[in-house]
């Protein structure tokens, strides 16, 4: 567990690591299982949110609030403003909009595919022409 702030929630929110997130998901599931028995949703859920509030000590009470409560999902501290970027794959900071230096995927990955695009266009034009 770990404190990031949530784009969604507008705050910051314990979020869970992989291994608590995996019984959260788990949890969660099974809480719509138990709706099909006829359970209303707060009695169904009550599992689910007990086992957040407990490994956090946050009061939630909105399930669906905890499946985007993942460390994982969210990127590295921007290096301006210190709130994480939205994802991993970012490439600018949504909070103060710093351009992030080091965004995967970016840079080589993209123009090494550009430039395999416009070689092979060009070698498929050329060979239109000849014909």
């Amino acid at each position: 567990m770990k404190t990031l702030w949530c784009w969604r929630c507008k705050m910051e929110i314990p979020m869970l690591n992989e291994e608590e997130y995996i019984i959260a998901s788990k949890l969660y599931g099974e809480s719509f299982q138990k709706m099909k028995t006829g359970l209303s949703r707060k009695e169904s859920f009550k599992p689910m949110l007990d086992y957040y509030n407990e490994i956090t000590g946050f009061g939630e009470t909105e399930p669906n609030a905890i499946m985007h409560h993942r460390i994982s999902q969210y990127g590295p501290p921007c290096e301006n403003c210190g709130k994480p970027y939205r994802t991993p794959q970012a490439s600018f900071c949504a909070s103060c909009g710093n351009k992030r230096l080091t965004a995967p995927n970016s840079g080589f990955m993209k123009v090494g595919l550009l430039s395999k695009l416009k070689v092979f266009f060009v070698n498929l034009t050329s060979f239109i022409n000849r014909n």
